[in-house]
């Protein structure tokens, strides 16, 4: 199959590095369920219609009696044409050992079967991104950016997203961010006439999600939470800790009940993996 013809249905294989919060399992399930679902959403309103099956493997190796298990290239099988890597309460740029054996799956991936395309969110945005010898760091201030956002579009990010409206809106849950995009000079894996865009940006966030031509298409915002699941996100961060100005967290979680787009960014990515958008580059 060459990079520019259509797949007829996609296999996407989600990598879940972390778990939701009981209660939105009990409801929604696991995160690779939720994604699982929304691509599905995406493809069944697609004219015509873009096929998705979706499989999902918990990679935390945290020592617990559920922990997960990063798999190695050969578990993975051939048929599997897309990978998503989910959002996480852990470090991207940290070196739990999970952590490296996954970037190396990735890069292995990568360099292996040129045809699998890329996707992640949050976490997975900002590994997808360190994995190509980009920069992923804490926000200088330690700031939160949390709820419903406005994203800046770039120009490539209007014509991967189909729209003339200069922004959209997701749910965002990070502290640390994507500092420098990856390009042929910091990896290996891409070559000079690899260009590796940004889509959109905040105030906060320079580098809000990338875009490669048939490779890869990753976005820091959450593509699948709702109202429930961005309060109890903050709230269990607040509760570990993690965030510390309570005043702000509250202020923020009031616009969890904003309408955000990610049905949109959900759809961009699947025509992404069909293929479809092989002129954007």
């Amino acid at each position: 199959m060459s990079n520019n013809s259509r797949n007829e249905v996609v296999r996407m294989l989600i990598l879940e590095t972390d778990e939701p919060h009981p209660d939105t399992v009990a409801t929604r399930g696991r995160f690779g369920d939720i994604l699982g679902n929304l691509f599905a959403k995406a493809g069944r309103e697609h004219n015509p219609p873009l096929g998705i099956e979706t499989d999902m493997h918990y990679v935390v190796e945290d020592g617990s009696k559920d922990a997960g298990h990063v798999p190695t290239i050969e578990e993975i099988p051939k048929g599997t044409t897309a990978i998503l890597i989910t959002g996480s309460m852990y470090d991207a740029h940290g070196d739990d050992e999970w952590i490296l054996k996954l970037v190396k799956l990735l890069r292995a991936l990568w360099h292996e079967r040129p045809q699998m395309r890329f996707s992640g969110i949050c976490f997975g945005h900002q590994l997808l991104c360190r994995m190509l010898g980009g920069t992923v760091e804490p926000h200088p201030e330690n700031d939160w950016e949390l709820a419903h956002t406005k994203i800046e579009l770039t120009e490539i990010g209007r014509r991967v997203f189909r729209t003339e409206e200069p922004s959209l809106h997701l749910h965002q849950m990070h502290q640390d961010q994507v500092t420098s995009a990856p390009s042929a000079q910091t990896t290996d894996l891409l070559d000079l006439k690899d260009d590796v865009h940004i889509w959109g940006r905040t105030e906060h966030t320079f580098v809000q999600g990338v875009y490669l031509r048939d490779k890869l298409f990753t976005s820091q915002g959450h593509l699948g939470f709702d109202e429930k699941m961005v309060k109890r996100q903050v709230d269990m961060r607040k509760a570990n800790g993690v965030i510390e100005d309570s005043d702000f967290a509250e202020e923020r979680k009031e616009t969890a009940e904003l309408e955000h787009d990610g049905l949109i960014v959900a759809a961009a990515i699947l025509r992404f993996f069909h293929g479809e958008d092989h002129g954007i580059y």
